[in-house]
């Protein structure tokens, strides 16, 4: 498993969890938390698999985040699943107790398994979804393979879009297609086809992101 990147709360509060899982199906599950971090949490008596880099909602009280699955197993039970979740924005607060500052350690659950990392950025995207009008998002991580857009009215999932990522003052045009669709949250979308001129665009932009440098789009 790894050293812990952060201390965790050994807490037990009743949350909500929301999500597509690994079938495609809509979920909405009450679970318990086991432990709570500044980043993450893991969550005991889930029944759905939604899949691994998958994007989910998590309520608690009046308040609503989304997280991204990191790693899922089966508890002792045999019947329901563990599930462990990072925040993808961890500045908007969740919880209404206090949690244990961030230490210098390496905890790391499992490993992520997307061919291509995401990094958190906030880019302005245009949508082009076919045979409908334009819509305006905002890209809350992106790759080189794909992004996910926050939306509250998300597209479907399989739907072909061609998208606009604004790169500083220049515009860079991808095809892709919706791979999960998460109501009241947004799209993960997986990049099908750009130019080589722009994907050398998207690279540095990353690569930017990577280092920490602010930039704007």
């Amino acid at each position: 498993m790894g050293k812990r990147r952060e201390p965790r709360k050994d807490i037990k509060v009743p949350v909500r969890i929301f999500g597509t899982d690994s079938t495609g199906q809509i979920f909405s599950e009450k679970v318990f938390t086991v432990n709570i971090s500044k980043q993450g949490i893991e969550l005991s008596g889930l029944k759905a698999k939604p899949n691994i880099g998958e994007v989910v909602g998590v309520t608690y009280g009046t308040m609503k985040i989304h997280f991204r699955v990191k790693w899922i197993r089966q508890a002792e039970t045999a019947t329901d699943n563990l599930i462990g979740l990072l925040n993808i924005t961890p500045e908007k607060p969740l919880w209404d107790f206090d949690l244990p500052a961030a230490q210098a350690d390496e905890y790391r659950p499992a490993t992520d398994r997307r061919k291509h990392p995401r990094l958190r950025c906030a880019t302005s995207v245009e949508l082009h979804p076919e045979g409908e009008s334009l819509i305006w998002g905002k890209a809350a991580d992106l790759s080189i393979g794909g992004c996910f857009v926050e939306m509250s009215i998300p597209l479907k999932q399989d739907q072909k879009i061609k998208i606009g990522l604004w790169i500083q003052e220049v515009k860079l045009w991808v095809d892709g297609v919706v791979t999960s669709s998460t109501p009241g949250f947004g799209i993960g979308v997986k990049f099908t086809e750009i130019s080589e001129e722009d994907s050398k665009r998207l690279q540095q932009h990353l690569k930017t992101l990577s280092l920490g440098v602010r930039s704007p789009g």
